[in-house]
């Protein structure tokens, strides 16, 4: 089960708000800013949606620094 605490981390280390997660995921601020909370579990897909998340961000990053080095367009 996701942690609050691990949730935190995951969104930072992903750079993404509440906000920018729900409009990634169209689902409702409300609905995300209420999980972990008053014994709301996080959905069980989270944690590895914002884990793959943040690898596809990091391959983007370095696809994008051998593109500039090799100059490709």
């Amino acid at each position: 089960m996701l942690s609050k605490e691990e949730f935190k981390k995951l969104m930072s280390n992903a750079n993404l708000s509440k906000k920018e997660f729900a409009e990634k995921l169209d689902v409702s601020y409300n609905a995300i800013n209420g999980w972990g909370t008053n014994g709301r579990d996080y959905p069980y897909w989270v944690k590895s949606w914002l884990e793959n998340y943040i690898k596809a961000k990091s391959y983007e990053e370095l696809k994008n620094k051998v593109f500039e080095i090799e100059n490709i367009k």
